[in-house]
């Protein structure tokens, strides 16, 4: 009898794991499905999930070009010190489309120093001018643009990221170029 109950507990067991590995797999953001032009030119940084590595990092950036790969893309984030006009700083980094030719829509990028971070595209505007990327977690998430957006423009974007399951209160607007 006791070796029954142990076996019964072990199944409740397992089957719990089971059950929360399979709310964790559908708890992670769903991606959107973007072209290579989307991992060409310069989008500007407009709201993010403050932490260290951006503190008192303004007009944010990230440039990206074709990589020596297929499924590289070369990445420059870049901000300013400060104020807009304040010092340049910037850090290059590889990234890898871990869903090439699928989706395109998970980047890995790795940075000196063993950074790595993951970027997941959640919404592409339907203009292509704008989107929202965030961490598989959704523990960080980022706003890009083209260019600096109109208030009515951000007030979409943050609504949007609000949409997509994101807690809005947690972003911080550093000012743009």
């Amino acid at each position: 009898m006791k070796a029954l109950f142990k076996l019964a507990g072990k199944i409740v067991l397992a089957g719990g794991l089971l059950l929360g590995a399979a709310v964790a797999a559908s708890a992670a953001p769903q991606v959107v499905k973007v072209g290579p032009e989307h991992y060409q030119g310069t989008w500007l940084e407009i709201g993010r999930t403050p932490m260290f590595l951006t503190d008192g990092c303004v007009a944010g950036y990230s440039t990206y070009s074709k990589g020596k790969k297929p499924g590289e893309v070369a990445v420059e984030d870049g901000c300013r010190s400060g104020t807009p006009q304040g010092k340049l700083k910037t850090v290059n980094g590889v990234g890898t489309i871990e869903d090439f030719g699928t989706t395109n829509a998970k980047m890995r990028v790795r940075y000196p120093f063993f950074i790595t971070f993951n970027y997941w595209v959640l919404y592409k505007s339907p203009d292509k001018s704008w989107f929202i990327s965030a961490s598989p977690d959704m523990a960080n998430l980022w706003i890009y643009s083209r260019t600096v957006p109109t208030k009515a423009k951000l007030k979409t974007m943050v609504n949007k990221a609000s949409a997509l399951g994101y807690d809005v209160r947690k972003l911080e607007f550093p000012p743009a170029r």
